[in-house]
């Protein structure tokens, strides 16, 4: 064996010895999350929405027609198709965006707009490819008394076998990188997981926390707001609700690799090592076995790492509808989803729905005032660690800013 080699086998066993205890994690997973259909709170829903009317109403009849669902707030983020009129015409209350103001991302800014004008104890924010079930809103209004801030892991809607071997095998770098849905135990907060598709939270902790606000200008917004509010203190859970939501991403395997590609790195809420590191990861245990199966040189290492990720295309299979073929053949795709995660790591995309964002660097310090805001907040995703604040440090509450405790309720 050269020593380039006797090298590359090194790294790849330690990033095997990475990966391996990962997906262990999967073997303790919470439960999914059960139906629950006479919850105690008043409920919420926004929708945060930008040209959708091809794609809302599936989920504004959906949560409509829940009877734990006290309201439904569409949030028109400057649509220029009929979103607005079909959202009012299914009888959600459609409430404008105002004009987006310089540092924000049109989501946050719309989501921040529905929750102040939304009047239930319970916030669930949902995006408008979403289609969720009965029993779903009073899940995760139950799931707040043992968390602060709830996300959770949807069931797929893939069709065609290309769009669901790639889909998959994008789905598996996230695993290999943050590991399954459903962590027992939480991760610190800089390596915390999170799904804005779909959010949960007690609407004036949120306000007194103005979480969206402190994530307003990255485009990586659910994992930059369960970190930063994991430093606060929140307790941030991200569960496995498979059973009760469903989420139509794309139309096609080229929309897999456009739209969920662009934020596929989580490139502005991770430091520059731990991007390195992660794809050091997702390269020397996925696509490199991969690579070396196809042609016709795999080592023994790379056999058992191919059989690892066999096992996680099955378990996988329970994050689709109708799993098909191309879920047990995305580890075949792996060397494709590793390229489109090293491309998106080095040139963040940040332009989406017509609108284009500036560059935000992960672990950024103070981005000043918020527009039309209340006063001064720290914007940027928890950076590597979790250190005391200090200038341009971690991301804290401002002092006097009212946060959820560990006493295992949210501040009210």
């Amino acid at each position: 064996m050269s020593p380039r080699t006797a090298v590359l086998t090194a790294l790849q066993a330690a990033a095997a010895v990475t990966a391996a205890a990962r997906l262990a994690r999967g073997r303790t997973r919470l439960p999914p999350l059960a139906p629950v259909h006479a919850p105690a709170a008043r409920i919420s829903v926004v929708v945060p929405a930008r040209d959708e009317e091809d794609r809302i109403g599936p989920c504004l009849s959906a949560a409509l027609a829940d009877p734990a669902v006290a309201e439904v707030v569409v949030v028109d983020d400057g649509s220029s198709d009929g979103t607005a009129r079909l959202a009012a015409a299914l009888g959600a209350d459609v409430l404008p965006a105002p004009p987006l103001p310089a540092g924000w991302v049109g989501k946050q800014w719309a989501l921040r707009h529905g929750v102040e004008a939304a009047r239930g104890d319970v916030v669930v924010t949902l995006d408008a490819d979403t289609r969720p079930a009965p029993g779903l809103f009073g899940a995760l209004a139950a799931a707040l008394d043992a968390y602060d801030l709830v996300t959770v892991g949807p069931r797929f809607v893939c069709d065609g076998a290309a769009e669901q071997a790639l889909h998959a095998a994008f789905l598996a770098t996230l695993v290999y990188r943050l590991g399954p849905v459903g962590p027992r135990v939480p991760p610190p907060p800089h390596r915390m997981p999170a799904n804005g598709q779909c959010m949960a939270f007690r609407r004036t902790a949120m306000l007194a926390a103005d979480g969206f606000a402190r994530a307003r200008r990255h485009m990586a917004d659910d994992v930059a707001l369960a970190r930063t509010l994991a430093a606060d203190g929140w307790r941030v859970g991200f569960l496995d609700a498979g059973g009760l939501l469903e989420v139509d991403m794309h139309e096609s395997a080229a929309g897999v690799w456009r739209e969920w590609g662009r934020s596929l790195s989580l490139a502005d809420v991770t430091s520059p090592a731990r991007q390195a590191a992660d794809l050091a990861v997702v390269w020397l245990t996925a696509a490199l076995p991969a690579l070396r199966l196809l042609a016709g040189r795999p080592t023994r290492l790379d056999l058992g790492l191919l059989a690892v990720r066999l096992l996680l295309a099955g378990a996988l299979r329970g994050s689709y509808r109708r799993p098909g073929p191309g879920v047990l053949l995305s580890p075949l795709l792996d060397p494709v989803a590793a390229v489109r995660l090293t491309a998106a790591t080095f040139q963040p995309v940040r332009r989406w729905r017509g609108r284009t964002y500036p560059s935000v660097r992960a672990g950024a310090g103070p981005a000043g005032p918020v527009p039309e805001g209340p006063g001064p907040v720290l914007a940027g995703p928890v950076p590597e660690g979790s250190a005391p604040a200090a200038p341009g440090g971690p991301a804290r509450a401002p002092a006097g800013r009212a946060r959820p405790g560990r006493s295992g309720r949210s501040a009210r």
